[in-house]
């Protein structure tokens, strides 16, 4: 599962996208607050790290406030998720970034585990891989599907 502040993460990129999509500009926190539904205080340490990560920026004074400096098609899911939470990846044997040998395994070439959680993984990346933020805030832009 992702984490709440994940959630509250990706919300304030579509509260700010879909600013940009009806010509607006900058929101400030309490905006962002409002229509992400994420309390203020924790939204201040998120929005602080999607600026240090490049997805959003800043301005001061009267106008000022939170901008998007990615187009949200830019903007993968993937890599929001590995930003905000860390890696994906369901053993630390199958990730990319964070790989490490799972210390009760003898032989990763024979592991059914990670076989089986590779296979499980390897789609989930697929389909997590190509989705963007543009992919959430268009209308139509995901499929319709039932709830696990």
């Amino acid at each position: 599962m992702i984490s709440q502040k994940t959630k509250y993460a990706i919300k304030a990129l579509m509260a700010l996208a879909d600013e940009v999509a009806a010509g607006g500009s900058a929101l400030t926190i309490e905006e962002i607050a409002q229509r992400s539904g994420a309390p203020k205080r924790f939204l201040e340490h998120i929005m602080l790290e999607l600026r240090n990560a490049g997805y959003v920026g800043s301005r001061r004074g009267r106008a000022g406030g939170y901008i998007l400096i990615k187009q949200p098609k830019e903007i993968s899911i993937g890599e929001l998720l590995r930003q905000v939470d860390g890696p994906i990846a369901p053993l630390p044997c199958l990730s990319r970034r964070s790989y490490q040998r799972c210390e009760d395994c003898p032989d990763e070439a024979s592991c059914r585990l990670r076989k089986m959680f590779g296979q499980v993984f390897w789609s989930y990346l697929l389909l997590i891989e190509s989705l963007t933020l543009a992919d959430l805030v268009e209308e139509g832009g995901l499929p319709e599907m039932g709830v696990a």
